[in-house]
């Protein structure tokens, strides 16, 4: 069991991700002075990731899971064995940027009804604009449609400062999700069977039918790559989210 010295551990699940982790680990490490651990949750990489960080960044905890069984199952069996107030759930393909984090801790903080929430994500190959996995904050209508502020199918809406605000949201994206531990866990946790894909959903769902909220907060940034690892329109990405 890792046992946080910060009240939150930003953990990054990793599947073969070491060149990921050359670009954003710098930032990530030297923002978390007094603020947070970081925790690399390596998914059965065969890269040399978890040889790669312990190397370079010593100071990050590492999880290891001996086979790979998908995002959800990294986090279910990952997040098992971190002790923290707070779980920042943050995919390797994510850049963040100077003072990230402290607005999301702020919101937490200040709320023990919100139970996660995700800032604003933007695309990482052009930071004008806003990222599919989470963008603005995540809705649903009523015939269960899930859709995001910043963005409608494939089209990214340009950052004008339209979505600085903080508001609750049905939910927050998966990529990047503040979650309170002792409500994930009571809710059991992403659920290992979505393997990928709409797993943040049903946690926040079941979040929000227990009685808690799920917010967003437009006073934070991080940036998103997007489908490094099922690339966005694939068969498969296709597959699994009709599938789930």
């Amino acid at each position: 069991m890792i046992v946080c010295k910060h009240d939150t551990a930003v953990v990054v699940l990793s599947y073969n991700g070491q060149d990921l982790h050359k670009l954003f680990f710098p930032l990530l490490v030297a923002q978390s002075e007094g603020l947070y651990d970081v925790v690399l949750v390596d998914n059965a990489s065969t890269d040399g990731t978890a040889a790669y960080v312990a190397h370079n960044f010593p100071q990050v905890s590492i999880v290891s899971i001996e086979v790979n069984k998908g995002f959800a199952n990294g986090y279910y069996l990952g997040l098992q064995q971190i002790q923290a107030t707070y779980y920042v759930l943050l995919s390797a393909d994510f850049e963040v940027t100077p003072g990230w984090f402290q607005p999301l801790h702020q919101l937490m903080q200040a709320n023990p009804d919100i139970a996660a929430c995700q800032p604003k994500i933007k695309y990482y190959k052009d930071k004008t604009k806003f990222e599919y996995a989470g963008a603005g904050g995540g809705f649903i209508d009523k015939w269960g449609y899930l859709f995001c502020r910043g963005r409608i199918f494939f089209t990214l809406e340009e950052d004008q400062n339209q979505y600085n605000d903080t508001i609750e949201v049905f939910w927050a994206g998966g990529g990047c999700m503040f979650v309170r531990a002792d409500v994930y866990h009571q809710m059991g946790g992403l659920d290992p069977d979505l393997y990928a894909h709409m797993e943040e959903v049903d946690l926040c769902w079941r979040m929000k039918n227990a009685g808690n909220r799920i917010a967003y907060c437009g006073s934070s940034t991080v940036y998103h790559i997007g489908g490094s690892v099922i690339s966005y329109g694939s068969p498969q990405k296709a597959l699994l989210q009709l599938s789930e």
